[in-house]
């Protein structure tokens, strides 16, 4: 056990680094096209094209990523992080359309490498018992990183100046990168073993709706908080800026929604779910979307505040045992998991690429506050007809599973 708990702590610091410099630029990059492209509807839809090439990259990743070591597929995303960092600064000096969609790709490309890498790490190097703890320390310091992150980058571009914010965050990442090749070595070192083949997108298609068929309830989970979670991140956005001109705590909407995981993932993690993953996750979103639904009830700012906290605790319940309930079927599914890694990572960047249209048209009509009220409506029913449905194992076609290495 301390085997398992000692790689996962290496892991999650190589990864807090880069997580630390992503969400330095996270809080930096709207402002900072919308100031390019003089905007926000057009900020809007360069920030989306990162979701719409994560989403091409989940499409071709599975068969394209052959017997590449998990560890260099992690520093791909070291790499790549690296890459959007410098074109963040060749931006800040000729802040072209080009420039901006490139950047906005890299970024998509690196958040999918991400997804490969610590997919491929856990449901690979992890025992099931200790799954959702796993996914739990790793989301405590991703949630650290972009708890920390964005006052680092506030600070610096009110004080430094663009250049600096990113700066300040490619050094974050070669830090990442200096630590993870000091202690990111493992003698079981995880492969993703399979023979070469041709890439094939049809063929991706096929396989993921075979999987669809068989996993959809999962699936439906994590588009349905990853919306949720977009809505925070744009929409959040500005009814946290409306908050903080009615008292200087109210901006502290959003930075209440990414905290707790930071100290929900060590409660999974002396928690040690293994069993009933998939129902207790829904539970979870049942109460946050019931939570989430509250916020119109009130004008206080801190009650919506002690609201955000909440929900943002119940969430990160789910978020883990989402992911653990994925790692499961991944490993189930041995040299093929790929496929399912492409199609969890593929609802994120719907979620994302969906969410923020999706939230942006509703407050037009209602408002931000209320927003929230109705994607917690959403939430709860979507929740209460999974708990509904969802069978208590999700049963793979195994035989037809084999075959796709054929």
């Amino acid at each position: 056990m301390g085997g398992v708990w000692g790689r996962a702590i290496v892991l999650s610091t190589m990864l807090f680094f880069v997580y630390l410099g992503d969400g330095i630029l996270s809080d930096w990059v709207p402002s900072f096209i919308q100031g390019s492209v003089n905007s926000s509807l057009v900020m809007g839809l360069i920030i989306s094209f990162s979701s719409l090439v994560g989403f091409g990259a989940d499409l071709i990743f599975p068969q394209l990523l052959k017997g590449i070591k998990t560890r260099k597929i992690l520093l791909m995303a070291i790499g790549s992080s690296l890459v959007f960092c410098g074109v963040l600064l060749w931006s800040i000096a000729w802040p072209w359309l080009v420039l901006l969609l490139i950047a906005m790709g890299i970024w998509g490309i690196y958040y999918e490498f991400l997804g490969f890498g610590g997919q491929a790490f856990v449901s690979e190097s992890i025992p099931t018992a200790s799954r959702s703890g796993v996914w739990a320390i790793m989301g405590a310091f991703k949630s650290l990183a972009y708890f920390i992150g964005p006052v680092i980058g506030s600070y610096l571009a009110i004080s430094k100046g663009d250049y600096w914010v990113v700066a300040v965050a490619t050094v974050c990442v070669v830090l990442g990168y200096f630590f993870w090749m000091i202690m990111g070595r493992n003698k079981k070192e995880v492969t993703i073993e399979t023979p070469f083949e041709r890439v094939s997108i049809l063929k991706e298609i096929k396989y993921w709706w075979t999987l669809i068929e068989h996993v959809w309830p999962v699936l439906v989970i994590s588009l349905t908080m990853g919306v949720v979670d977009a809505t925070y991140w744009t929409t959040g956005t500005v009814f946290s800026d409306n908050l903080a001109k009615q008292t200087w705590w109210g901006g502290l909407f959003l930075p209440f929604y990414t905290l707790p995981m930071v100290f929900v993932g060590v409660v999974i993690a002396r928690w040690g779910v293994y069993r009933g993953k998939k129902k207790l996750a829904e539970i979870f979103m049942l109460i946050s979307g019931v939570l989430l639904a509250l916020v119109g009830l009130s004008d206080s700012v801190a009650v919506v505040l002690i609201i955000s906290l909440l929900v943002g605790t119940m969430l990160s319940f789910s978020w883990p045992l989402t992911d653990a309930v994925y790692s499961d079927i991944v490993s189930r599914m041995g040299s093929e998991g790929k496929h399912m890694v492409g199609l969890s990572g593929s609802t994120i960047s719907v979620a994302y690429i969906i969410g923020p249209v999706l939230a942006g048209l509703i407050s037009q009509f209602v408002g931000e506050k209320n927003t929230f009220v109705a994607m917690g409506v959403v939430m709860v029913l979507v929740a209460c007809v999974l708990l509904a449905v969802t069978p208590k194992k999700l049963r793979l076609p195994q035989s037809e599973i084999r075959s796709w290495d054929d």
